[in-house]
């Protein structure tokens, strides 16, 4: 008989226990709102995971197919060429400005040399400011949206720990409506507020983990940027000035 009675109280309690659906639903207006605020965060920071994870992959291979093109090519005009199929290689941009300023530099020299005239120019710092402005505006692109990642990282927690505040805070106002401490009165709003926590969380640490990532390979990048115009501007002094 009596394990008749506890198994109808231990359904009874089942049939009370809330869903998790439930629990988020029930909850106050700022924790759901935090909520909300938290999901919008993870899914705008896994969207842009996608988008760069693609694109750094795109410019990795891009990149170590022009490299191989360019000391493979003996003719500078080829390369070039062969760089209109290469748009999203960072180091076959800044071989294009690099070149362009290049064919720009030569050209005047060729005018003035038809004129008679003696040019002191500074035809070889024209050249490295087109390969640096190149590459820092290939840094910039690579860069666009990794700092969002960091901003997601470094927020979430403290906006879920907001939300578990409020979600406490509501809870012991319930305690001191109802006038017992007991667990069944405690326990829903405990719950409540901890899942502000919990998305906090799983929203900042796949953007913490992404953006480190990606700073990684984005270093790797602006190292081969920096080391491939040193070797440009060796092979453009030697063969052209």
């Amino acid at each position: 008989m009596n394990d008749v009675i506890h198994a109808h109280i231990a359904e009874a309690g089942a049939s009370k226990a809330p869903s998790f659906f439930e629990t988020i639903t029930h909850s106050g207006p700022v924790a759901f709102f935090v909520l909300l605020l938290l999901v919008a965060f993870s899914i705008g920071s896994w969207a842009i995971i996608v988008v760069k994870a693609m694109a750094l992959r795109s410019s990795h291979k891009g990149s170590a197919e022009f490299l191989e093109h360019f000391w493979q090519s003996k003719r500078l005009d080829e390369i070039f060429t062969r760089t209109e199929q290469l748009s999203a290689s960072p180091l076959a941009q800044v071989f294009r400005a690099g070149y362009q300023e290049l064919v720009k530099v030569k050209q005047r020299e060729a005018a003035h040399a038809e004129k008679g005239k003696v040019q002191i120019g500074d035809g070889v710092e024209n050249v490295e400011r087109a390969l640096r402005r190149a590459a820092l505006a290939e840094m910039t692109e690579l860069e666009r949206l990794v700092p969002l990642l960091a901003t997601v990282g470094s927020t979430s927690p403290f906006i879920g720990l907001f939300g578990t505040v409020i979600g406490i805070m509501k809870s012991f106002g319930e305690i001191g409506a109802a006038g017992s401490a007991n667990l069944a009165t405690v326990a829903p709003g405990i719950s409540e507020a901890l899942i502000a926590t919990a998305a906090g969380l799983l929203a900042a640490i796949p953007a913490v983990i992404a953006y480190n990532a990606f700073n990684s390979r984005i270093k790797v990048l602006g190292s081969e940027m920096e080391s491939f115009s040193s070797d440009f501007m060796n092979i453009v002094r030697r063969h052209f000035f």
